[in-house]
């Protein structure tokens, strides 16, 4: 997606070797017409899939998943970082390390909302390691649910957790694929 390498190239900062801020792109403001593009992007790609919900994790992949789930016309269903007071207590629940927070934290998604009936698209916004993403996975196969397809808006070639995922015979798209942030230069594959 052309239109997202330049905004990466222009409101992107490369913190580290491994780490891309881009708060002014997905994490903190969001552009709706490029979230609205980008979600258009992903429906066609699993349009014919037959998916029936869009999963994600909060916060940054709910905006994609969102008009992912608008365009496919299904409903999302995302999974919680922290439980609250009216949290299912039939949860499905991971616990993965947060490689941009650099905490272990807790995903959640709800019985009640995910069913061994449902296609499900996973759809979120960078993969790096790729922990929240299998731990996502696995709480959609303890469901029984049938995971047609992964999607990522950026993923970080130069770490593992793509390719991890794409080793399980599972279907990953990515939007932008980044090859490498060395020496703060954002280099596209």
């Amino acid at each position: 997606m052309e239109e997202l390498k330049e905004r990466i190239l222009a409101e992107g900062s490369v913190m580290s070797n491994d780490v891309l801020k881009l708060d002014a792109l997905l994490n903190h403001q969001v552009d709706p017409q490029l979230i609205m593009r980008m979600g258009k992007e992903f429906a066609d790609l699993y349009r014919t899939e037959g998916v029936t919900k869009v999963v994600t994790v909060e916060s940054s992949g709910i905006p994609v998943a969102f008009t992912t789930a608008f365009e496919l016309g299904v409903p999302l269903v995302f999974a919680r970082r922290k439980k609250t007071l009216l949290a299912d207590p039939d949860s499905l629940i991971e616990r993965v390390p947060s490689f941009t927070k650099g905490i272990v934290t807790d995903i959640m998604l709800s019985r009640q909302f995910v069913t061994e009936n449902d296609r499900i698209l996973f759809i979120d916004d960078i993969i790096a390691n790729g922990d929240a993403a299998r731990g996502m996975i696995r709480i959609i196969e303890r469901s029984g649910a049938t995971l047609v397809g992964v999607g990522i808006v950026i993923e970080k070639c130069f770490q593992s957790g793509a390719q991890a995922i794409r080793d399980q015979n599972i279907r990953l798209d990515s939007l932008v694929k980044i090859t490498s942030l060395q020496d703060g230069k954002i280099t596209f594959g």
